[in-house]
Protein backbone atom coordinates (compact mmCIF):
# COMPACT_ATOMS: atom_id res chain seq x y z
CA UNK A 1 0.00 0.00 0.00
CA UNK A 2 1.17 3.58 -0.60
CA UNK A 3 3.01 5.48 2.14
CA UNK A 4 0.88 8.03 3.97
CA UNK A 5 2.96 11.05 2.79
CA UNK A 6 2.39 9.93 -0.80
CA UNK A 7 -1.36 9.74 -0.24
CA UNK A 8 -1.47 13.19 1.36
CA UNK A 9 0.80 15.06 -1.03
CA UNK A 10 0.19 13.51 -4.46
CA UNK A 11 -1.74 15.68 -6.92
CA UNK A 12 -2.57 15.76 -10.63
CA UNK A 13 -4.66 18.26 -12.56
CA UNK A 14 -7.87 16.88 -14.07
CA UNK A 15 -9.03 19.72 -16.36
CA UNK A 16 -12.43 18.16 -17.08
CA UNK A 17 -13.23 17.74 -13.38
CA UNK A 18 -12.06 21.27 -12.56
CA UNK A 19 -14.27 22.75 -15.29
CA UNK A 20 -17.29 20.77 -14.10
CA UNK A 21 -16.73 21.73 -10.46
CA UNK A 22 -16.28 25.41 -11.31
CA UNK A 23 -19.39 25.45 -13.51
CA UNK A 24 -21.49 23.70 -10.85
CA UNK A 25 -20.17 25.93 -8.07
CA UNK A 26 -20.81 29.14 -10.01
CA UNK A 27 -24.32 28.13 -11.09
CA UNK A 28 -25.24 27.10 -7.55
CA UNK A 29 -23.79 30.37 -6.24
CA UNK A 30 -25.86 32.38 -8.73
CA UNK A 31 -28.94 30.54 -7.51
CA UNK A 32 -28.08 31.32 -3.88
CA UNK A 33 -27.66 34.99 -4.71
CA UNK A 34 -31.01 35.15 -6.48
CA UNK A 35 -32.72 33.33 -3.62
CA UNK A 36 -31.25 35.79 -1.12
CA UNK A 37 -32.40 38.76 -3.20
CA UNK A 38 -35.89 37.28 -3.42
CA UNK A 39 -36.04 37.06 0.37
CA UNK A 40 -35.91 33.24 0.41
CA UNK A 41 -32.37 32.33 1.53
CA UNK A 42 -31.42 28.72 0.97
CA UNK A 43 -30.85 26.60 4.13
CA UNK A 44 -27.23 26.80 5.21
CA UNK A 45 -26.89 23.06 5.79
CA UNK A 46 -27.89 22.40 2.18
CA UNK A 47 -25.23 24.84 0.97
CA UNK A 48 -22.62 23.02 3.06
CA UNK A 49 -23.75 19.66 1.67
CA UNK A 50 -23.37 20.85 -1.91
CA UNK A 51 -19.98 22.53 -1.56
CA UNK A 52 -18.23 20.71 1.30
CA UNK A 53 -19.67 17.22 0.90
CA UNK A 54 -20.19 17.31 -2.87
CA UNK A 55 -17.83 19.52 -4.88
CA UNK A 56 -14.82 19.46 -2.53
CA UNK A 57 -14.59 15.64 -2.27
CA UNK A 58 -15.15 15.46 -6.03
CA UNK A 59 -12.10 17.64 -6.67
CA UNK A 60 -10.04 15.69 -4.13
CA UNK A 61 -10.95 12.45 -5.87
CA UNK A 62 -10.15 13.82 -9.32
CA UNK A 63 -7.00 15.79 -8.53
CA UNK A 64 -5.59 14.13 -5.40
CA UNK A 65 -3.85 10.81 -4.88
CA UNK A 66 -6.49 8.76 -6.73
CA UNK A 67 -6.20 11.00 -9.76
CA UNK A 68 -2.40 11.07 -9.67
CA UNK A 69 -2.17 7.27 -9.57
CA UNK A 70 -5.10 6.38 -11.81
CA UNK A 71 -2.97 3.83 -13.63
CA UNK A 72 -3.58 1.65 -10.58
CA UNK A 73 -6.76 -0.34 -11.08
CA UNK A 74 -7.83 -0.02 -7.45
CA UNK A 75 -7.19 3.75 -7.35
CA UNK A 76 -9.12 4.37 -10.56
CA UNK A 77 -11.98 2.10 -9.48
CA UNK A 78 -12.22 3.80 -6.09
CA UNK A 79 -12.28 7.22 -7.74
CA UNK A 80 -15.01 6.43 -10.26
CA UNK A 81 -17.11 4.40 -7.79
CA UNK A 82 -17.14 7.24 -5.26
CA UNK A 83 -17.90 9.76 -8.02
CA UNK A 84 -20.80 7.63 -9.21
CA UNK A 85 -22.31 6.34 -5.97
CA UNK A 86 -21.37 8.72 -3.14
CA UNK A 87 -20.61 12.24 -4.39
CA UNK A 88 -24.00 12.63 -6.18
CA UNK A 89 -25.95 11.59 -3.06
CA UNK A 90 -24.10 14.11 -0.89
CA UNK A 91 -24.24 16.92 -3.46
CA UNK A 92 -27.91 16.14 -4.10
CA UNK A 93 -28.71 16.94 -0.47
CA UNK A 94 -28.04 20.55 -1.46
CA UNK A 95 -31.09 20.26 -3.74
CA UNK A 96 -29.70 22.08 -6.80
CA UNK A 97 -32.89 21.30 -8.71
CA UNK A 98 -35.07 22.80 -6.00
CA UNK A 99 -32.84 25.88 -5.90
CA UNK A 100 -33.18 26.27 -9.66
CA UNK A 101 -36.96 26.03 -9.43
CA UNK A 102 -37.04 28.64 -6.69
CA UNK A 103 -34.88 31.20 -8.49
CA UNK A 104 -35.49 30.81 -12.22
CA UNK A 105 -37.96 33.09 -13.92
CA UNK A 106 -41.18 31.83 -15.47
CA UNK A 107 -39.49 31.04 -18.80
CA UNK A 108 -36.52 29.26 -17.25
CA UNK A 109 -38.76 27.34 -14.85
CA UNK A 110 -40.98 26.18 -17.71
CA UNK A 111 -37.93 25.04 -19.66
CA UNK A 112 -36.63 23.14 -16.63
CA UNK A 113 -40.01 21.50 -16.13
CA UNK A 114 -40.03 20.33 -19.74
CA UNK A 115 -36.59 18.80 -19.31
CA UNK A 116 -37.49 17.05 -16.06
CA UNK A 117 -40.76 15.80 -17.57
CA UNK A 118 -39.01 14.37 -20.61
CA UNK A 119 -39.15 10.63 -21.13
CA UNK A 120 -35.35 10.29 -20.90
CA UNK A 121 -35.01 12.00 -17.51
CA UNK A 122 -38.04 10.29 -16.00
CA UNK A 123 -36.80 6.93 -17.24
CA UNK A 124 -33.33 7.36 -15.79
CA UNK A 125 -34.68 8.83 -12.56
CA UNK A 126 -36.15 5.70 -11.04
CA UNK A 127 -34.78 2.75 -9.12
CA UNK A 128 -35.41 0.32 -11.99
CA UNK A 129 -32.76 1.92 -14.20
CA UNK A 130 -30.01 2.61 -11.65
CA UNK A 131 -28.67 -0.97 -11.43
CA UNK A 132 -28.66 -1.29 -15.23
CA UNK A 133 -26.60 1.90 -15.59
CA UNK A 134 -24.19 0.73 -12.90
CA UNK A 135 -23.85 -2.69 -14.51
CA UNK A 136 -23.07 -1.17 -17.91
CA UNK A 137 -20.50 1.25 -16.51
CA UNK A 138 -18.67 -1.08 -14.16
CA UNK A 139 -19.25 -4.13 -16.33
CA UNK A 140 -16.96 -2.48 -18.87
CA UNK A 141 -14.21 -2.76 -16.24
CA UNK A 142 -14.21 -6.46 -17.07
CA UNK A 143 -12.95 -5.73 -20.58
CA UNK A 144 -9.79 -4.24 -22.13
CA UNK A 145 -11.63 -0.89 -22.04
CA UNK A 146 -10.56 -0.70 -18.41
CA UNK A 147 -6.97 -0.11 -19.52
CA UNK A 148 -8.04 2.67 -21.88
CA UNK A 149 -10.10 4.35 -19.17
CA UNK A 150 -7.02 4.57 -16.96
CA UNK A 151 -4.47 5.63 -19.55
CA UNK A 152 -6.33 7.69 -22.16
CA UNK A 153 -6.71 11.27 -20.87
CA UNK A 154 -9.77 11.92 -23.06
CA UNK A 155 -11.68 8.84 -21.88
CA UNK A 156 -10.60 9.47 -18.29
CA UNK A 157 -11.85 13.05 -18.51
CA UNK A 158 -15.16 11.93 -19.99
CA UNK A 159 -15.65 9.49 -17.12
CA UNK A 160 -14.75 12.18 -14.57
CA UNK A 161 -17.67 14.23 -15.91
CA UNK A 162 -20.13 11.48 -16.85
CA UNK A 163 -19.91 9.46 -13.61
CA UNK A 164 -21.05 12.24 -11.21
CA UNK A 165 -23.60 13.69 -13.66
CA UNK A 166 -25.28 10.34 -14.31
CA UNK A 167 -25.05 9.52 -10.61
CA UNK A 168 -26.73 12.84 -9.78
CA UNK A 169 -29.61 12.16 -12.18
CA UNK A 170 -30.09 8.78 -10.52
CA UNK A 171 -29.91 10.34 -7.04
CA UNK A 172 -32.24 13.31 -7.61
CA UNK A 173 -35.49 11.33 -7.15
CA UNK A 174 -34.23 10.39 -3.68
CA UNK A 175 -32.74 13.70 -2.58
CA UNK A 176 -35.43 15.86 -4.21
CA UNK A 177 -38.49 13.67 -3.85
CA UNK A 178 -40.89 16.62 -4.13
CA UNK A 179 -39.73 17.19 -7.70
CA UNK A 180 -40.40 13.56 -8.68
CA UNK A 181 -43.88 12.74 -7.48
CA UNK A 182 -44.61 9.03 -7.31
CA UNK A 183 -47.56 7.16 -5.85
CA UNK A 184 -46.98 5.21 -2.65
CA UNK A 185 -47.65 1.96 -4.51
CA UNK A 186 -45.00 2.76 -7.13
CA UNK A 187 -42.47 3.64 -4.42
CA UNK A 188 -43.16 0.31 -2.69
CA UNK A 189 -42.33 -1.50 -5.93
CA UNK A 190 -39.14 0.59 -6.25
CA UNK A 191 -38.31 -0.19 -2.63
CA UNK A 192 -38.55 -3.94 -3.29
CA UNK A 193 -36.48 -3.54 -6.44
CA UNK A 194 -33.68 -1.91 -4.45
CA UNK A 195 -33.09 -5.24 -2.73
CA UNK A 196 -32.58 -6.81 -6.13
CA UNK A 197 -30.15 -3.98 -6.85
CA UNK A 198 -28.17 -5.05 -3.79
CA UNK A 199 -27.21 -8.16 -5.73
CA UNK A 200 -26.90 -6.50 -9.15
CA UNK A 201 -24.46 -3.84 -7.92
CA UNK A 202 -22.15 -6.53 -6.58
CA UNK A 203 -21.80 -8.47 -9.84
CA UNK A 204 -18.95 -6.49 -11.50
CA UNK A 205 -16.99 -6.26 -8.26
CA UNK A 206 -17.36 -9.99 -7.61
CA UNK A 207 -16.16 -10.92 -11.10
CA UNK A 208 -13.21 -8.51 -10.87
CA UNK A 209 -12.26 -9.86 -7.46
CA UNK A 210 -12.52 -13.55 -8.29
CA UNK A 211 -11.02 -13.59 -11.77
CA UNK A 212 -7.80 -15.65 -11.80
CA UNK A 213 -6.39 -13.62 -14.70
CA UNK A 214 -5.87 -9.92 -15.39
CA UNK A 215 -8.96 -8.94 -17.33
CA UNK A 216 -7.62 -5.93 -19.22
CA UNK A 217 -4.66 -7.94 -20.55
CA UNK A 218 -1.90 -5.75 -19.05
CA UNK A 219 0.11 -8.14 -16.88
CA UNK A 220 3.20 -6.02 -16.22
CA UNK A 221 3.87 -2.48 -15.04
CA UNK A 222 5.89 0.03 -17.02
CA UNK A 223 9.43 0.62 -15.84
CA UNK A 224 9.95 3.04 -12.99
CA UNK A 225 6.73 2.50 -11.02
CA UNK A 226 7.02 2.87 -7.22
CA UNK A 227 8.01 -0.19 -5.26
CA UNK A 228 4.75 -0.20 -3.30
CA UNK A 229 2.71 -0.97 -6.43
CA UNK A 230 0.99 -4.38 -6.04
CA UNK A 231 1.21 -6.98 -8.76
CA UNK A 232 -1.28 -6.43 -11.61
CA UNK A 233 -3.44 -9.34 -10.44
CA UNK A 234 -3.42 -8.16 -6.82
CA UNK A 235 -4.19 -4.66 -8.06
CA UNK A 236 -7.23 -6.02 -9.88
CA UNK A 237 -8.35 -7.95 -6.80
CA UNK A 238 -8.17 -4.79 -4.68
CA UNK A 239 -10.23 -2.97 -7.31
CA UNK A 240 -12.88 -5.69 -7.10
CA UNK A 241 -12.92 -5.54 -3.30
CA UNK A 242 -13.43 -1.77 -3.29
CA UNK A 243 -16.11 -1.77 -5.98
CA UNK A 244 -17.98 -4.59 -4.27
CA UNK A 245 -17.85 -2.86 -0.88
CA UNK A 246 -18.86 0.62 -2.11
CA UNK A 247 -21.71 -0.66 -4.29
CA UNK A 248 -23.14 -2.56 -1.33
CA UNK A 249 -22.51 0.05 1.37
CA UNK A 250 -24.18 2.87 -0.56
CA UNK A 251 -27.46 0.94 -0.68
CA UNK A 252 -27.96 1.55 3.06
CA UNK A 253 -28.48 5.34 2.74
CA UNK A 254 -30.43 4.75 -0.49
CA UNK A 255 -32.90 2.52 1.37
CA UNK A 256 -33.20 5.12 4.14
CA UNK A 257 -33.88 7.88 1.61
CA UNK A 258 -36.47 5.72 -0.15
CA UNK A 259 -38.21 5.08 3.17
CA UNK A 260 -38.33 8.83 3.83
CA UNK A 261 -39.66 9.35 0.30
CA UNK A 262 -42.39 6.76 0.86
CA UNK A 263 -43.40 8.36 4.17
CA UNK A 264 -43.74 11.79 2.55
CA UNK A 265 -45.71 10.40 -0.38
CA UNK A 266 -48.03 8.51 1.96
CA UNK A 267 -48.67 11.63 4.05
CA UNK A 268 -49.29 13.67 0.90
CA UNK A 269 -51.81 11.16 -0.44
CA UNK A 270 -53.53 10.89 2.95
CA UNK A 271 -53.85 14.68 3.11
CA UNK A 272 -55.33 14.79 -0.40
CA UNK A 273 -57.98 12.22 0.61
CA UNK A 274 -58.78 14.14 3.79
CA UNK A 275 -59.65 17.19 1.71
CA UNK A 276 -62.30 15.29 -0.27
CA UNK A 277 -65.94 15.63 0.68
CA UNK A 278 -68.11 12.59 1.43
CA UNK A 279 -69.69 12.85 -2.02
CA UNK A 280 -66.29 12.97 -3.71
CA UNK A 281 -65.10 9.96 -1.71
CA UNK A 282 -68.20 8.00 -2.71
CA UNK A 283 -67.65 8.89 -6.37
CA UNK A 284 -64.00 7.86 -6.12
CA UNK A 285 -64.95 4.52 -4.55
CA UNK A 286 -67.57 3.86 -7.24
CA UNK A 287 -65.03 4.65 -9.97
CA UNK A 288 -62.52 2.27 -8.38
CA UNK A 289 -65.08 -0.54 -8.15
CA UNK A 290 -66.20 0.04 -11.73
CA UNK A 291 -62.62 -0.28 -12.99
CA UNK A 292 -62.06 -3.49 -11.03
CA UNK A 293 -65.30 -4.89 -12.38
Amino acid sequence: MPPLPTVLTSAALDPAAVVLALAAGVLYGVGLRRARRAGSPWPRWRILCFYLLGLLPYLVLACGFLGAYSELRWAFTLKIALMFFVVPLLAGLGQPLGLARATLGATGRARLERIMASRAVRTIGNAFVAPVVGLILFGSFLTPMFYLYRTDPVLSGILSIAAPLIGLILALPLTEADSFERSSAFIVVEFVYVFIELLADAIPGIFIRLSPTVLDGVTTWAAGVPGWFPSPLRDQQLAGDLLWFIAEAVDVPVIILMFVRFSRSDRREAASYDRLSDEEMDALAEEHLRRRG
